[in-house]
């Protein structure tokens, strides 16, 4: 790959600060707090609003640190691509502020102390899920299919949600059907989440040839790919309520509003398909909804919403039959 550094950054950092804010940004660590929101989440529901504190604290690092060296390795495979696309050359390796080699053995360090966390305080499956985030991520999407396919949002997706599954284990030690009820769920919300962002930038990845769906097939049928998965995503998010019993009421209320609001979203989008304001809000509103229906797993998760609901329970039981017989 040949070697490009952008003429208009600067070329070395100047102090300590400097390099520690370098190497943090070369870890993009804005999508991993939305990773981690994920595995937080799942290992809420695995615990029953239980978790062990310093299991959640070594796994949110470990996981953290995991989701750091795929995103590092990422910057150094797309530094090429990077340096041409205006939003991403001012990243570290682009602009000549992290080598290429000092990007790998920084990836190679992060991904070797998470797997030691991981295994040391949680245990050898939640190490070895957090790896396969790594080489999916690396090898499936980045290296293979970014490039080379309209579905490499839909099938290296499955990287982004391998966290969840990874907090699971760490709680329980194995992978129950809700675990991969949660990894559906981050699975099938990926691409309307990268696709709003795609109709965004979708003359940068025309520039760089990445074939992302907007750019190979148009916007209006992207928009219906983005309500269609939209729709799929809310029944999913139900089925940690039925059949699997692992989430109640307060969760399926969450799921219901925060679902049915985004296929609102992505429904209002279609009527506008290449207006970037709407893809704006739709990828926006992405975030919010994963955010948010982790919130609704935790709150749901907790004893006493537990107990909330059982106390309302017994008195509606308690005064319907009442005002039957009157």
């Amino acid at each position: 790959m040949q070697e490009i550094i952008c003429a208009d950054a600067p070329r070395r950092n100047q102090n300590i600060g400097e390099i520690f804010l370098s190497y943090y940004q070369l870890t993009k660590p804005r999508i991993i707090v939305l990773l981690l929101i994920t595995t937080v989440g799942a290992m809420w529901i695995a615990a029953q609003g239980k978790v062990d504190p310093l299991l959640l604290i070594m796994t949110v690092i470990g996981g953290a640190l995991a989701a750091a060296s795929a995103n590092a390795i990422n910057c150094l495979y797309d530094r090429d691509i990077d340096y041409i696309m205006e939003r991403t050359r001012f990243r570290p390796i682009p602009s000549g502020r992290v080598s290429p080699r000092d990007a790998l053995l920084f990836a190679i360090a992060l991904a070797a102390i998470s797997f030691t966390l991981l295994y040391t305080f949680a245990n050898l499956l939640a190490a070895l899920l957090a790896m396969s985030g790594i080489v999916t991520y690396v090898g499936v999407y980045t290296c293979w299919l970014k490039r080379s396919s309209t579905q490499n949002i839909v099938i290296g997706g499955a990287a982004g949600a391998i966290p969840p599954l990874v907090g699971w284990a760490a709680v329980t030690g194995d992978l129950s059907w809700a675990a991969w009820a949660l990894f559906a769920i981050i699975f099938f919300w990926t691409p309307p989440h990268f696709w709003a962002l795609a109709l965004m930038i979708r003359d940068e990845y025309a520039k760089v040839g990445v074939p992302m769906l907007p750019v190979v097939v148009g916007d209006e049928p992207t928009t219906k790919q983005i309500l269609l998965y939209s729709i799929l995503l809310l029944p999913i998010s139900l089925l940690l309520v039925y059949p699997l019993h692992v989430m109640g009421l307060v969760y399926a209320a969450f799921a219901l509003y925060l679902g049915i609001s985004f296929i609102v979203k992505a429904w209002q989008l279609g009527k506008t398909p290449s207006d970037r304001t709407a893809a704006r809000s739709v990828f926006k509103y992405s975030i919010l909804y994963l955010m948010f229906l982790c919130i609704g797993m935790a709150i749901d998760s907790l004893p006493i919403t537990h107990t909330a609901i059982a106390t309302i329970s017994q008195y509606l039981a308690s005064i319907i039959p009442q005002s039957i017989n009157s």
